[in-house]
C-alpha cells in the first residue's frame, strides 16, 4: 500500500511537494554516506499520478525534484539504511538528504487538491496520506475558517529595487486563531521542516529545520492571498492612467502582477498611510504575544446581588491560567515572572484590551476612568446582553471570556429549560411486535439545570423576569423562547405528545431530540425498554443462540452470539446489517438463525433470500449441507415459476432464494407474497437508492429484514443510509436531511461530533467483528496455507512472452504521455 506525502515549500511565490512512497526491499549494493542517492521508497512519477486519489484531480504537473532530510540508520562504517515511514520500532536514526520524485503543485493546486482529501482515517485500500498531509488538509481548512471570518488584511512588501509588492495578510489577532497557530505549529509534524533547498554540486549538508510558525504562517499568506485576489478580479475596474500610488496598490490587490513600480517617497507615503490604518491591530500583527486580556464573568453572591465582570490577564496556550489585575496593577515593569511563566508587557497588553474591549462593549467605559481598573459591576439584564451579544465579539477580537461552568456552554441543552421524560414499553398481545414507529408509554416533567420542577415552580421562575436565574447553586439561562414553548405545551399540546421506540433510541444514544418544541434534556428507560436498548448498544455481548437441534456442525461462540443477535432484533422487528469480516461464517450464523426459528415455531411464512446470480449455487449446497430439515427453493432460470404459480409453489418452503436481476424483472409475482424475512447478502448491491433494483427491493414486504455484507461503506456514507433505509425506513431520516446533517459535514470537513453520533445511532443495528478481535481470534482455528503453484503451459508461455516484447517495442518507440499511457495499459 502506498503512503501519499506533502508538505508546504517556502519558495519566493510558495509551491506544495507532493511525493509517494511504498515498502519494497532496499537493492542489495549498500548506499554510503557520500552523496545524495534517490529514495529508494519513494513512488516514480508514473506510480505516483496512477494514486486513485491524484486520479480524480486530473493532475498533469511536469515531475519535480525535491532534497528531504529523511530518518536513516548510519552505521559506524558509515552505511545507508532509510526507515520506512510506517515502521513502528523505529530505531536511532539521524537525518539524511534523500532526493525524491515528485509534483510540484502551485498555490491554487494545492488548495483544491488539499480541500479534496478527506478527513477520515482511512482514505481507500490501495493508498493512505502521511501525517504530513493530514496535517496540512487541516491548516487549508483553518484558511477557509479565516476567508468566512473574513480574517484578511491587505498589506504590501517592500522591495530593495524601490518597487512593493501588494499581498493579502492572514489576521490572527482572535485569541482563537492564536491558540490554534500554536497548537498547529506544536502538531506540525517533524517532516515538515526538513525540506531542504537544491545543493549545488556533491557537497553534503542539511539545514536546521524552519520554524514551524513561519511556515505555517507563509502558507497562509499566500494561499489567502490567491484565494482573495480570485475575488477580488471579478470586481469591475475602470482603468485609470497616472493614478495615485494608493490607487495602484489598491488596484493590484485584484490583480495577478502584484508588483508596483513607484518613487521612494510615495513608497514611504502609502507605507504610514497603512501603520495608521492598521494600528489599533499592530500589537497583534508584530509580535504573538502568549498572554491576551480577559474578562471574568461571576455571578451575585449573597453581599452583592449584581454581576462582576473581572479584567484579567489569560495565557493563550493555557486558557485556565490566569493573571488578575491586580497583580498586573503591582508589577509595573517590561515582563516579571509569576507561578513560572514569564508576562511580557503585562500593563500594556491589559490597557490595549480594555480599551479594544470599551469599543465592542461601551457600558465598561465608566469603570475605566479609575487609575487602576480591575472590574465592572453589571445587573442581570447587563450580564444576559454580554453572555448573548458580546462574548463571541470580545473572543472574535482577541480577547478572552471566562464564564460560570453552568453558562459556558450555551449550545448545549443540559442547562436548558426542556423535559425529563421516562419511558418503558407498552404490554404487548400475543405475537405482537414493537417496532421503531411502535409508540411507548412515558411520563414528562418540566426541568432545567438537571431539576425537574411542577408547573407552579416555573411559574415562580418566570415571574422573576430575569433570563438568568439560579437552580440550586448554579446559574442557567431561561431563554424567552423556551418560556413561550412551554407555556403553549402546557396550556395546548401536553395531551397530544407522543414517543416512539425510534424517539427513543435516538434519545439514548445521544442524539439531540425536540418534542413540541422543547429540547429534551434527560431521558430515562425502564423495564423492557432499558433491557432493549442496553442490549443494543452492546450488541457484541448479545446472548448466544444453543447449538440448532437440526444443524449439521459446531457454531463457534461468536457465530452463536451473531445468530443470537439476530434473533433478539427479529423478535423486535428491528432491521440487522451483519457485517461480519469474509470467512467468519455470515452464510452459517444465518442458517443457524433460520434454524433457530424453526425450532422456536416462528417460522410460519416463507423467508426471501436476494444474492448476487454467481452464488446462487453456492447458497443452495450450503443450506442443504448445514440445515437439510430446511425446505428450500432457487429462484432462477427459464423454468421459473410465474405469476400465481409462483405464490402457490412457495407456500411449504421455508427459503428461496433468488438473485438481485430477477428482483425487478419478478417484480409483481416478489411484491404479492406475504414473506416473514426479506435478506439481502453482498447488500453494497443496493448502494446506490436512485438505481431500480435498489426500488424494487426496498418495495418488498416482510416482517424482518436482514443485510449481510462485510462492506456497508464502500465509498460514500451515501451508501451506509441506503442499506439502513432499506433496513429500519426514515430511521436515518431523508436522504437530503442526511446528506446534510452527516454526510457532507463528515466526508468534507472532519466533523467528529457528526460522525461520533452516526456511530452511536447505526451501530444498534450493525454487528461487524474482524478476525483480528481478540474475542474472535481465540475461537478460531490455527491458520493453514496450503502453497499451489500453477504454472504456465508451454503455448499461455508463448503467447505471453510475444504480448510482452510487442509492447516493449511499441513502448520504445513512443514517447512523453504516449509512452506512459502504453505503460499503465500494460500494468493493468
Amino acid at each position: 500500500m502506498a503512503i501519499l506525502h506533502g508538505s508546504w515549500c517556502m519558495t519566493s511565490k510558495g509551491s506544495f511537494f507532493l511525493w509517494g512512497e511504498t515498502w519494497r526491499r532496499v537493492p542489495s549494493e549498500s548506499f554510503y554516506s557520500e552523496a545524495i542517492f534517490p529514495y529508494p521508497f519513494a513512488l516514480n512519477d508514473t506510480e505516483l499520478l496512477t494514486q486513485p486519489l491524484l486520479k480524480n484531480i486530473g493532475l498533469s504537473n511536469i515531475p519535480s525534484q525535491q532534497i528531504i532530510a529523511l530518518p536513516t540508520d548510519i552505521s559506524e562504517s558509515g552505511k545507508l539504511t532509510p526507515i520506512y515511514s510506517a515502521t513502528t520500532n523505529i530505531p536511532k536514526s539521524y537525518l539524511y538528504p534523500w532526493q525524491i520524485t515528485g509534483i510540484r503543485l502551485n498555490p491554487q493546486q494545492a488548495f483544491q487538491f488539499l480541500q479534496s482529501l478527506p478527513l477520515n482515517t482511512v482514505i481507500t485500500s490501495d493508498s493512505d496520506l502521511g501525517e504530513d498531509l493530514r496535517f496540512w488538509s487541516h491548516i487549508a481548512r483553518w484558511s477557509l475558517d479565516l476567508l468566512a471570518r473574513s480574517k484578511f488584511l491587505p498589506g504590501l512588501i517592500k522591495q530593495s529595487d524601490q518597487t512593493i509588492i501588494s499581498q493579502w495578510q492572514p489576521l490572527l489577532d482572535s485569541a482563537i486563531d492564536q491558540a490554534r497557530l500554536l497548537r498547529f505549529a506544536q502538531q506540525m509534524p517533524r517532516v515538515c521542516r526538513v525540506y531542504q533547498e537544491l545543493i549545488a554540486g556533491d557537497s553534503l549538508a542539511i539545514n536546521l529545520p524552519l520554524s514551524a510558525q513561519d511556515i505555517i504562517i507563509n502558507f497562509l499568506s499566500v494561499i489567502i492571498d490567491q484565494q482573495v485576489r480570485n475575488i477580488a478580479k471579478e470586481v469591475d475596474q475602470k482603468a485609470i492612467v497616472s493614478l495615485p500610488i494608493w490607487q495602484k496598490w489598491l488596484k493590484s490587490l485584484g490583480e495577478k502582477e502584484n508588483t508596483i513600480n513607484a518613487e521612494l517617497t510615495e513608497i514611504e507615503s502609502l507605507e504610514t498611510t497603512l501603520k495608521n490604518w492598521t494600528a489599533p491591530l499592530q500589537y497583534s500583527l508584530s509580535e504573538q504575544n502568549l498572554f491576551s486580556t480577559a474578562f471574568h464573568l461571576h455571578p451575585p453572591t449573597e453581599y452583592n446581588p449584581n454581576w462582576q465582570l473581572e479584567y484579567c490577564l489569560q495565557a493563550i496556550d493555557q486558557p485556565e491560567f490566569i493573571v488578575n489585575s491586580n497583580i498586573v496593577w503591582n508589577h509595573p515593569v517590561d515582563s516579571f515572572n509569576y507561578r513560572g511563566r514569564t508576562i511580557k508587557h503585562p500593563q500594556e497588553t491589559l490597557l490595549k484590551g480594555l480599551g479594544l474591549a470599551s469599543k465592542l462593549y461601551p457600558v465598561i467605559e465608566t469603570s475605566l476612568q479609575q487609575a487602576r481598573p480591575q472590574s465592572c459591576s453589571l445587573n442581570p439584564l447587563q450580564a444576559y446582553e454580554f453572555l448573548k451579544s458580546y462574548a463571541w465579539r470580545f473572543t472574535d477580537s482577541g480577547l478572552g471570556v471566562i464564564l460560570p461552568p453552568s453558562l459556558a456552554n450555551r449550545e448545549g441543552w443540559a442547562s436548558r429549560l426542556g423535559l425529563s421524560i421516562k419511558a418503558e414499553t407498552p404490554k404487548l398481545k400475543t405475537n405482537e411486535r414493537l417496532g421503531l414507529k411502535s409508540l411507548l408509554n412515558f411520563k414528562w416533567q418540566l426541568s432545567i439545570g438537571g431539576q425537574t420542577m411542577t408547573k407552579a415552580e416555573f411559574d415562580r421562575l418566570v415571574a422573576k423576569e430575569s433570563p438568568l436565574v439560579e437552580i440550586n447553586g448554579e446559574w442557567v439561562e431561561l431563554r424567552e423562547s423556551d418560556i413561550r414553548s412551554a407555556k403553549i405545551f402546557f396550556s395546548q399540546r401536553k395531551d397530544e405528545m407522543t414517543l416512539s421506540l425510534e424517539d427513543a433510541l435516538r434519545l439514548s444514544t445521544g442524539d439531540s431530540q425536540m418534542i413540541e418544541k422543547l429540547p429534551v434534556v434527560n431521558f430515562e428507560a425502564g423495564g423492557k425498554l432499558q433491557e432493549l436498548l442496553n442490549t443494543l448498544t452492546n450488541n457484541r455481548n448479545s446472548e448466544p443462540i444453543p447449538n440448532p437441534k437440526d444443524f449439521q456442525g459446531e457454531l463457534r461462540p461468536y457465530q452463536a452470539r451473531g445468530a443470537g443477535w439476530l434473533s433478539f432484533l427479529e423478535q423486535w422487528g428491528l432491521g440487522a446489517c451483519l457485517a461480519d469480516d469474509m470467512g467468519l461464517g455470515k452464510t452459517i450464523e444465518f442458517i443457524a438463525f433460520l434454524l433457530h426459528l424453526k425450532e422456536q415455531n416462528s417460522l410460519e411464512n416463507p423467508v426471501l433470500l436476494v444474492c448476487p446470480t454467481s452464488v446462487l449455487g453456492n447458497w443452495e449446497r450450503e443450506v442443504k449441507k448445514f440445515s437439510p430439515t430446511l425446505k428450500v427453493m432457487v429462484h432462477h432460470g427459464d423454468k421459473r415459476a410465474k405469476g400465481k404459480n409462483f405464490a402457490k409453489i412457495i407456500q411449504d418452503k421455508n427459503l428461496v432464494i433468488t438473485s438481485y436481476p430477477l428482483t425487478f424483472r419478478d417484480e409483481k409475482e416478489l411484491q404479492g407474497v406475504t414473506w416473514q424475512g426479506l435478506v439481502l447478502d453482498e447488500a453494497q448491491n443496493i448502494k446506490n437508492p436512485d438505481a431500480k433494483q435498489s426500488k424494487t427491493i426496498k418495495n418488498i414486504n416482510a416482517s424482518f429484514k436482514i443485510a449481510l455484507t462485510g462492506t456497508p461503506v464502500e465509498n460514500r456514507l451515501s451508501e451506509l443510509w441506503s442499506i439502513m433505509d432499506f433496513l429500519n425506513p426514515g430511521y436515518l431520516g431523508q436522504r437530503l436531511f442526511f446528506q446534510r446533517r452527516f454526510a457532507i459535514p463528515i466526508e468534507k470537513y472532519g466533523d467528529t461530533d457528526s460522525l461520533k453520533i452516526l456511530r452511536s445511532l447505526v451501530q444498534p443495528f450493525i454487528l461487524r467483528r474482524l478476525k483480528t478481535d481478540k474475542d474472535i481470534i481465540q475461537d478460531l482455528p490455527e491458520k493453514q496455507e496450503n502453497i499451489v503453484f500453477c504454472p504456465l503451459t508451454t503455448e499461455q508461455a508463448t503467447l505471453y512472452q510475444k504480448i510482452v516484447d510487442d509492447s516493449l517495442a511499441k513502448i520504445d518507440d513512443a514517447e512523453g504521455i504516449q509512452r506512459r499511457g502504453m505503460i499503465l495499459a500494460l500494468l493493468v
